[in-house]
């Protein structure tokens, strides 16, 4: 089993959106965009989704070395993972099983934990 944590301020989502036009696109999903900006505080969604592409990252062992939009996070109340491209053969070469999440936010920040089971447990 292997774990991921990540915590990120709300405002410095905010901010990435506000100031730079591709940054949605660029890490987010069409589903995932399309969800947040849904929501009645769409920074807040983004953010609890960006910690949450950082925290499977970390579990899985690759960081932040994968492609903001091969991590798809869709779902309510419990969100699921979608692997795709690079992310998804890594996860295969070092034989990752089940990927759980669970994400929060606050007023100012947004958290995620990822569990990572191993795939021959």
């Amino acid at each position: 089993m292997k774990v991921g944590v990540d915590l990120i301020e709300i405002e410095r989502i905010a901010n990435a959106l506000e100031r730079y036009s591709g940054f949605a696109a660029r890490c987010f999903t069409d589903a995932e965009r399309e969800y947040c900006e849904s929501r009645g505080n769409p920074a807040q969604h983004y953010a609890a989704r960006f910690a949450g592409k950082e925290a499977v990252g970390k579990a899985l062992g690759c960081g932040v070395r994968f492609t903001w939009r091969e991590i798809e996070i869709a779902g309510r109340p419990k969100p699921q993972v979608t692997l795709s491209g690079r992310t998804k053969a890594f996860a295969e070469k070092v034989r990752a099983g089940a990927i759980d999440l669970s994400m929060s936010h606050s007023k100012g920040l947004a958290t995620a934990v990822c569990l990572v089971a191993d795939r021959d447990a």
